[in-house]
């Protein structure tokens, strides 16, 4: 029996969930529900700029790892899903960046998704952004998004600036401004020394609306539908077991693994593999779980002749001395988000629009699985990325049961393009450590060493020490063409009484981070839902 209904119901609280709900709940008399499987964002690490670092393992993420990439050595490479209250925004390195408008204007002229030009979108961005710096054509001010520049980066994150430079690289103070290129100091979704998430910036103020319902630590098991319609979401919340209708629609927004999962044990996905777990087949919809675009980003690492980078404070006596400054002033190393400095670049000439994206930590060793520097010693890190790979990959279901993970496979480094942009990127990365700001800091360069040297070897390393840089998109891609799972009003094809509303539904990925661009897919689906189009 159904419990007392919802007129909307959302699954998943991540970034895009947060979004709906706020924006849907803005009508007193619309009742709304959010599902979310994870917990409150109540640990002090997530608030904390510099508690990135500490996240991308452990109880706040679901601990998937890929299937074996054949084309990166068969590694089986960790693969952080946020599993918390606001979802990827609540842990992930609150790096801002929007894209390319070129990416947009190809979602709109080439792939079938009309309405969805960086013009047509842009109002969306400045209406999510708050940003305490900038103003103008640009940027918008008095979002919820809250977005700031870094207040003290890092002497390091000054250098690794002042490298790309002296490599020809122009200083860029504004990523997401009428130019991408250039290199220079990321804005970060923080506010006063503070992540500025989607649950902090969107959820937290509206909760005390009486139609507005949040549920934390609830599986979803399967949308329920009567005929080709969907009406409700059976789902779990410890050992209960319940379900709820939703009146007027259900809007998924579990993100690029979990939203294709839910959709396929729902019965909506390429029958023939749900035939194989046994699932009773609604819809036959070949492209739910197909498409799955990530950035795949490789890491260079340099151990430094001192302590001048953010590992200083690994020593409890410096570590102390953080929090109390960050307690007592909301200043330090505490307000960093380790991913200080950024470049957007070209991998060769003739190009239009940078094709490699680059983000510098003022530390090794900060995350999960990246190679670091011996102990003792401290180090910094930069990351580069091919920013429209070509390869595509799968998320499949394990088995029929909610509860266990779905087969991740991004397929990485499958395209020869990729792999051949992807090295460029190590070797840029290797000629900005080797100019004067940084070179005088660094003893030498430990990933990848000096027996690296030919195409070979740079494709070697490539293969090994590749990782997701946790984008994944379009697995329930947006379009006209047959792979396609939502319309450009994000409904569902062929179903009624849902859509999909969150980074899943890009139709290519964008040649940035990913947070910005999801909450601007939940603001725009938010006004197509209203009809406020």
């Amino acid at each position: 029996m159904a419990e007392a209904g919802f007129d909307y119901v959302i699954v998943g609280g991540g970034s895009a969930g947060c979004v709906l709900a706020n924006r849907l709940s803005e009508d007193p008399d619309v009742r709304v529900l959010l599902l979310e499987a994870g917990g409150r964002d109540r640990h002090p690490l997530i608030h904390m700029p510099v508690g990135f670092a500490k996240m991308t393992d452990g109880p706040h993420t679901w601990g998937f790892a890929t299937a074996p990439q054949k084309h990166a050595n068969n590694r089986e490479i960790a693969y952080a899903q946020a599993r918390v209250i606001g979802g990827g925004s609540s842990i992930n390195a609150e790096v801002f960046t929007r894209g390319n408008p070129v990416d947009y204007d190809r979602w709109a002229e080439q792939e079938g998704c009309d309405g969805w030009t960086f013009k047509d979108i842009q109002p969306y961005f400045l209406r999510s952004e708050g940003n305490a710096i900038l103003s103008g054509d640009w940027h918008g001010t008095d979002g919820p998004l809250a977005v700031s520049n870094i207040p003290d980066p890092q002497p390091m994150t000054r250098a690794f600036v002042q490298s790309c430079q002296e490599l020809g690289i122009p200083y860029n103070p504004d990523f997401n401004g009428q130019v991408q290129a250039g290199c220079g100091v990321y804005q970060t979704t923080t506010r006063n020394g503070r992540r500025c998430s989607a649950a902090v910036g969107y959820l937290r103020p509206v909760l005390g609306r009486p139609n507005l319902t949040v549920e934390t630590g609830c599986l979803v098991e399967r949308i329920m539908f009567e005929g080709t319609r969907a009406v409700g979401v059976a789902y779990s919340r410890g050992r209960a077991r319940k379900t709820v209708r939703a009146e007027i629609e259900i809007l998924v927004t579990s993100g690029a693994v979990g939203t294709p999962k839910i959709m396929m044990l729902s019965g909506v996905g390429p029958a023939a593999h749900l035939r194989e777990h046994g699932i009773d087949v609604v819809h036959d919809l070949p492209g739910v779980g197909e498409n799955l675009n990530d950035h795949f980003g490789i890491d260079i690492v340099a151990e430094l002749n001192g302590h001048y980078s953010l590992d200083k404070y690994n020593k409890p006596h410096w570590a102390l001395w953080a929090g109390m400054e960050y307690v007592l002033f909301r200043t330090g190393p505490i307000t960093s988000n380790v991913v200080e400095g950024g470049a957007f670049w070209f991998a060769g000439d003739g190009r239009s629009v940078p094709d490699l994206q680059f983000h510098f930590l003022a530390g090794a060793g900060a995350e999960a699985g990246v190679p670091s520097v011996p102990k003792g010693s401290s180090g910094i890190t930069l990351n580069s990325y091919t920013v429209r790979p070509k390869s595509r990959g799968t998320v499949r279901l394990r088995s029929a049961d909610p509860s266990s993970p779905p087969v991740v496979d991004p397929n990485f480094l499958a395209e020869p393009d990729d792999l051949k942009t992807s090295v460029e990127g190590v070797k840029i990365s290797r000629e900005i450590f080797s100019q004067p700001s940084l070179q005088k800091h660094i003893r030498a360069i430990r990933f990848p060493d000096d027996g690296v040297k030919t195409q070979a070897d740079y494709e070697a390393y490539a293969r090994q020490y590749g990782r997701t840089s946790y984008h994944p998109t379009c697995t329930c891609k947006m379009g006209d063409d047959e792979m396609s799972v939502v319309d450009p009003q994000c409904r569902v094809r062929g179903l009624d009484g849902i859509r999909i509303c969150d980074s899943s539904i890009m139709p290519s990925l964008v040649g940035s981070n990913t947070n910005a661009p999801t909450i601007m897919i939940a603001e725009k689906a938010s006004d197509m839902i209203r009809g406020n189009h």
